[in-house]
């Protein structure tokens, strides 16, 4: 099978990593790609917000699957056009894609649902902002209802700052803030059957020990050994199956990669978002743990043919992975600085530990150079959280970009407990 892939950042490294694993896939290609996909998979240059350019690569190409990581291109549609050519596409509806495109349209979603989520209010004035503040109090939070790459929501003490950032969205929801420790979990479905995989948590602040400005997410790990075991099979039930249920039932069925943030609050569960794809950087743990083949499942997918899944195999190991982002990142970053390390990182760590491209390109010399904010992500495999840390901040360390920066803390938590 054929296989084309929508993107260019360390998500879809990950995807393509895993792909280029699969027996079945005899070919493996990527629009637009980045410095480090290059290594697995041929590129296409094409406008990934461009519907009819990506179908009309992936006709040329005779993809068997075609496979959209971000969001943008989900939200424009591109999904829609590439079905539109009898082409199975792994991804959700314009309309579907939605519940990541619009805060207020989740919020919706999930009130029809009956899925546990926090208050909130959407807002479009100064007044509704001012009432919406005032009404919750401290700690304020504060959500772009549209798409942000990561970086829309304001959780802080300072009222002048959430109003600030409030009006400066042209529509945004305020909600009470959520206590407890967050989770991640990603399901694959096809409108109708529901797939979790496990279970992953990501570190948004920029800085250790949670602070600094929210970020697209300097890292993260899997499993979780402090989470209930039962959990996947909760929010299974109590999230993943009615969101899918109500959208099937409003006539906008959802297939592709259903994503739930969730808080573990002291009155349980409660959704602090979804999102329409894979997220960066949890894919890259959850991934790295995967065992069964990635083609066919985003296939059975793409068909609606899920329930025919086999279960999935997980492995026992731990990942980690730990982002390194550029000079002033997460606002203005400095770009086309030079990488190195990158072939000493391929020597010394693999296969337990190894490198997916994020914000990097090729300069007209062949060096791999920043092109964006986050760059890379060192991925790692241990026995435990503990050894994997070990591995992925020893290659971390292999790697040199000026200026540069990563947490430090990456799981530590968790591995210490």
């Amino acid at each position: 099978m054929k296989v084309l892939v929508i993107g260019g950042g360390a998500r879809e490294h990950a995807l393509c990593r895993s792909l280029s694993l699969d027996p079945d896939v005899t070919a493996l290609h990527c629009a637009p790609g980045n410095a480090g996909i290059a290594e697995v998979a041929k590129l296409h240059a094409v406008d990934q917000l461009d519907g009819a350019a990506v179908a009309a690569l992936a006709t040329e190409l005779g993809a068997g699957l075609v496979v959209v990581g971000p969001e943008a291109p989900l939200v424009a549609g591109v999904a829609d056009a590439v079905r539109a050519a009898g082409i199975p596409v792994f991804g959700p509806s314009r309309e579907a894609a939605l519940l990541e495109g619009s805060k207020a349209f989740a919020k919706d979603v999930m009130a029809g649902a009956g899925v546990p989520t926090a208050r909130s209010y959407v807002c479009t004035t100064p007044e509704e902002i001012d009432e919406a503040l005032d009404a919750f109090g401290a700690p304020y939070v504060v959500k772009d209802d549209g798409l942000a790459a990561g970086k829309g929501v304001v959780v802080t003490e300072d009222v002048e700052q959430a109003r600030a950032h409030a009006l400066a969205c042209d529509r945004v929801v305020i909600e009470e803030y959520l206590d407890g420790p967050e989770v991640s979990l990603f399901a694959i479905t096809d409108g109708t059957t529901v797939l979790p995989l496990q279970p992953a948590q990501d570190f948004k602040r920029a800085l250790d020990g949670d602070e600094g400005p929210n970020t697209g997410g300097m890292g993260a790990y899997s499993p979780l050994p402090w989470a209930d075991p039962k959990l996947v099979e909760e929010v299974l039930e109590t999230v993943l199956q009615p969101t899918v249920d109500e959208l099937r039932r409003r006539g906008t069925p959802f297939s592709g990669l259903l994503y739930a943030g969730l808080a573990i609050t002291g009155r349980g569960v409660r959704v602090i978002e979804f999102n329409a794809r894979f997220g960066d950087p949890e894919t890259q743990v959850v991934l790295a743990r995967l065992k069964t083949p990635l083609a066919g499942v985003l296939l059975n997918s793409a068909n609606g043919t899920l329930e025919d899944q086999a279960p999935l195999s997980w492995s026992d190991d731990a990942a980690v992975t730990v982002v390194i982002a550029s000079h002033n990142y997460p606002d203005t970053p400095r770009t086309g600085d030079p990488i190195e390390g990158l072939d000493e990182v391929a020597e010394k760590d693999a296969p337990h530990a190894y490198v997916l491209h994020a914000g990097t390109k090729r300069g007209e010399d062949g060096a791999v150079l920043s092109a964006g904010g986050r760059v890379l992500s060192v991925t790692a495999t241990g026995s435990d959280l503990a050894q994997a840390r070990e591995r992925a901040y020893a290659a971390v360390g292999r790697i040199r970009l000026d200026g540069s920066q990563h947490r430090t803390d990456i799981a530590r938590k968790a591995a210490e407990a």
